[in-house]
């Protein structure tokens, strides 16, 4: 009888500690936090977020270091977190270049695009780290974003924007692994393209990939086609994706990456690739579905932000699948039917809000400059996507 009673305060302490629980199931956490749902709350977390990419932004146009800032990765090749800090100014520049235009944050967006176009080109680190394809994918997703808005079409710009762009789409398609899709490291035998892939880095650049290919920046478009496909394949019945494509899906019980709970960032990541490049089985009732689950499952994604040690989590979760799988989330969002939309945008609003900092800024991994940009441009997009 003892032992039941340690274990069920050992129970009821776990689930106070808990974040992000959902006060439908019992908890009545949520109706203790501030409310962050409105439009408004939207618009003065997107502001902070930008000052703060306006205030902090180096001379050089770029933002934070491109250096190893924490012995946590060290392990990681020299290229690496210079390839880290590329991926994060594209996100960056996509959050400005998204935002209402004032003079200071045209300043800024101007400098972040000149760096873009400037900087040199992320190469592969080592024999088995081939985090270099973070810059390619994030670079050429950004890219396509400035080539298509009006601000960057001029003669001044759409030279540099189209020589960038197609380096980093050319850079994709000569690593895009044999069966399709997009990965950041390698196993032996090593070799010059990559053998291993992920769903959610795929699904990143899928939709970019279709625009790069009707700007002229790919011949053809066998690269999107085929990375299609290597994300449709991830899919399993429970609508989770599985985590990299694999013959036999590894789903053994219990706590498994590749369970709905471990997906959810995924979910939302590859619904929205596959939608966004035109396949008819993605419905809205699947989104929906998806969706849902993110809401039901989210205190999986909230335990794990900034927990130091990857997948350390419940079903594998690493907190840096936290601001991704929000920006997705937003994303998803949009291709609903519009009426909808509002009670999915008032969930994420208050998820994303409540992990703002008081200087504007967001993180979900460790605490590196790479970090910080990443997470607080993935959370202004989200909360842009719902504008």
């Amino acid at each position: 009888m003892t032992g039941s009673r340690i274990g069920l305060a050992s129970f009821a302490l776990l689930a106070a500690l808990l974040p992000g629980q959902d006060a439908a199931a019992g908890g009545g956490q949520d109706a203790q936090k501030p409310r962050f749902e409105t439009r408004d709350d939207a618009l003065a977390g997107i502001d902070k977020a930008l000052h703060f990419f306006v205030t902090s932004q180096n001379p050089d146009g770029s933002w934070g270091s491109t250096s190893c800032e924490t012995t946590m990765e060290a392990m990681f090749a020299v290229e690496t977190h210079y390839a880290w800090s590329v991926a994060a100014h594209g996100l960056a520049t996509m959050a400005l270049l998204h935002a209402k235009e004032t003079p200071e944050r045209r300043r800024a967006l101007d400098k972040a695009v000149r760096w873009l176009c400037n900087s040199r080109m992320t190469m592969r680190g080592s024999a088995w780290d081939n985090d270099a394809v973070w810059g390619w994918l994030y670079g050429t997703v950004a890219m396509t974003d400035v080539a298509q808005d009006p601000r960057y079409t001029t003669d001044e710009w759409k030279g540099p924007v189209g020589k960038r762009g197609r380096e980093f789409a050319g850079w994709l398609a000569k690593n895009q692994e044999p069966l399709g899709g997009f990965g950041y490291y390698d196993d032996p035998p090593y070799t010059r393209r990559p053998k291993w892939s992920t769903s959610f880095s795929t699904a990143s650049v899928l939709p970019a990939l279709g625009l790069a290919t009707q700007l002229g920046w790919l011949d053809d478009g066998s690269t999107g086609d085929r990375a299609a496909s290597y994300v449709r394949r991830c899919r399993l019945p429970n609508g989770a994706y599985e985590y990299d494509l694999s013959p036999v899906p590894r789903m053994n019980g219990g706590e498994h990456i590749n369970d709905v709970k471990g997906s959810l960032g995924r979910i939302q990541a590859c619904n929205w690739a596959l939608r966004r490049s035109g396949d008819p089985g993605i419905t809205d009732a699947m989104i929906k579905t998806g969706l849902e689950q993110f809401f039901e499952h989210h205190r999986f994604l909230a335990i794990a932000r900034m927990r130091p040690i990857p997948h350390e989590a419940y079903y594998m979760n690493a907190g840096y699948f936290f601001y991704f799988g929000h920006y997705y989330c937003g994303l998803a969002i949009e291709l609903l039917p519009p009426d909808q939309r509002e009670p999915f945008r008032r969930q994420l609003r208050q998820r994303v809000l409540e992990t703002q900092r008081a200087d504007g800024t967001y993180c979900d991994f460790l605490g590196s400059s790479y970090m910080v940009t990443s997470s607080t441009a993935f959370a202004t997009l989200a909360l842009q996507a719902g504008m």
